[in-house]
């Protein structure tokens, strides 16, 4: 019988092959070769261990055992195997024959993995370095996971290898997300928003910018046996690779993820509309500059682009056009037209997006005058990767029936997990935020159920400090204490200066 793999075995196989590349080449690109090959290992060990199976099922009878194979999950060939280039692995032309087996992987399974390996090369000079130093580290890199076996009887039924996926994507993500505000979702923040959209069976979910898919996959695992249709769009080519790949490994092989760029470019429409869908979760990027490019070009005039956005086809932006330079409010209204009557939405925005005013202003006193914001919650500072932006969390809701906004400020001292670089959210701090969402109540100092009519008192300013009062009055001063206090003081002071002046008399001085 062999023996059990474990979660540490697999991080410490993808940590060391990290040290491959560590010093060379930029940890957010090095990533993705070692997840790459995370789930080439995978997939080769799979499905060595079923043709196994299949082989001592059958006797040997080819005819039967290829049948039977032919119904996995994933197909491979002799020269797409993992075992097969770690026998390539002192070929002078190592990197173009990864190239070629991903490429024979693709062909092989063009249902599920068309163009997952087009944006990772791993024959490339330009992110690898030159030919002697390459192939040394890609010899380095099958080497290190050669001492891996990844066969589902030694894995066990736990999601290790999708774990180990999630473990490296986290381990990078604080130099993956530092360009254009785009900033990595943590684990626990993804569980928050995963639990404030609550979804159901067969419901459509979406994230317009997925990134490496791990909040969309949160979301799935609330519901049984993920018995949901995963949608997704992520515009940068290696990480959409990624999400692919996550979601395999996940076990969810029919999530439609696209490549593309969500804002000038929707790619999950119906008949010619924006598809809709029951749960929308999201952590785009924050106040993205120069975010309606794809309508207008670069180098256009702010009032060209706006009139450009505002002849937007699918008409996302009739509430008004956000500022060039501020994109957070394209991705709420894009959103919030994707959403299906009774969806429930919940996305990470930065706090500015509360109380900024001019195009913002009207589109966010637009939003709350269709009763379609139902909760607003401050975060913990210095919770993301890379960044200390201050977040909120915006939760929207279709056909809702009550008049109210529910503001909560998980922000304080006592409601997260202090770390020395980075800030977490706890599971029991997860839970009352959530438990407090859902019985919609005022408590003092951390929830506060607003009127309508108070918001718009407050000109449609959703700062949360309005709202939930937080503010710790000092204890009352005793004067007389503080009197009787000083006088004891001083008569201290009186008795040590008489002590000092008879000791300088005893020493002559």
């Amino acid at each position: 019988m062999n023996e059990q793999v474990t979660q540490q075995d697999v991080n410490l196989i993808l940590w060391q092959a990290a040290d491959t590349f560590r010093g060379k080449i930029d940890s957010s690109t090095y990533k993705d070769y070692i997840l790459t090959m995370l789930f080439i290992k995978y997939l080769s060990d799979a499905y060595k261990e079923q043709l196994e199976e299949y082989t001592k099922r059958y006797a040997g009878d080819q005819q039967r055992i290829q049948r039977a194979i032919s119904r996995e999950r994933f197909i491979l060939d002799e020269l797409s195997t993992f075992d097969y280039l770690y026998s390539k692995r002192n070929n002078a032309e190592i990197g173009e024959i990864i190239n070629k087996a991903l490429e024979r992987l693709e062909n092989e399974n063009t249902g599920k993995l068309r163009g997952v390996f087009r944006n990772i090369d791993f024959n490339s000079e330009a992110i690898l370095g030159k030919t002697k130093e390459r192939n040394t580290m890609l010899r380095s890199l099958l080497e290190d996971f050669n001492k891996l076996t990844l066969k589902p009887s030694v894995v066990g039924n736990e999601d290790i290898i999708g774990d180990a996926y999630q473990f490296m994507i986290e381990r990078f993500a604080s130099d993956a997300g530092k360009k254009g505000g785009e900033f990595y979702t943590p684990t626990m923040a993804s569980e928050l928003l995963a639990r404030l959209v609550k979804p159901q069976e067969n419901d459509r979910i979406y994230d317009p910018t997925c990134g490496s898919g791990s909040l969309l996959i949160k979301v799935a695992n609330q519901v049984p046996n993920k018995r949901v249709a995963i949608y997704g769009q992520e515009r940068n080519g290696a990480t959409h690779s990624l999400a692919l790949m996550n979601m395999y490994l996940h076990g969810i092989d029919d999530a439609k993820i696209e490549w593309g760029d969500t804002l000038a470019n929707p790619l999950h429409l119906e008949e010619g509309k924006l598809m809709k869908f029951q749960a929308i979760v999201a952590n785009p990027p924050f106040s993205l500059d120069k975010w309606a490019m794809g309508f207008a070009g670069e180098g256009t005039t702010d009032s060209k682009f706006k009139m450009e956005a505002s002849l937007d086809p699918l008409r996302r932006f009739e509430w008004g056009v956000p500022p060039s330079s501020k994109g957070d409010y394209a991705f709420v209204q894009h959103m919030l037209y994707s959403l299906a009557e009774n969806g429930r939405m919940a996305t990470i925005l930065p706090h500015g997006v509360l109380f900024r005013g001019a195009s913002e202003g009207k589109i966010r006193q637009q939003i709350i005058e269709m009763n379609l914001l139902d909760a607003v919650i401050g975060l913990p500072e210095n919770l993301f990767f890379g960044t200390n932006i201050p977040t909120c969390i915006m939760v929207f809701k279709k056909d809702r029936k009550r008049k109210e906004v529910l503001f909560i400020d998980a922000s304080g001292d006592g409601n997260y997990e202090k770390g020395k670089n980075q800030n977490k959210l706890r599971e029991q701090d997860i839970q009352k935020i959530v438990q407090t969402y859902e019985a919609f109540e005022t408590i003092e100092k951390f929830s506060y159920v607003a009127t309508i009519e108070e918001i718009k008192s407050n000109e449609f300013n959703l700062n949360i400090p309005r709202y939930v009062d937080t503010f710790e009055e000092e204890e009352q001063v005793n004067m007389k204490q503080v009197k009787q206090n000083i006088m004891g003081i001083k008569q201290e002071l009186k008795e040590v200066e008489k002590q000092m002046e008879s000791y300088l008399i005893e020493l002559g001085l």
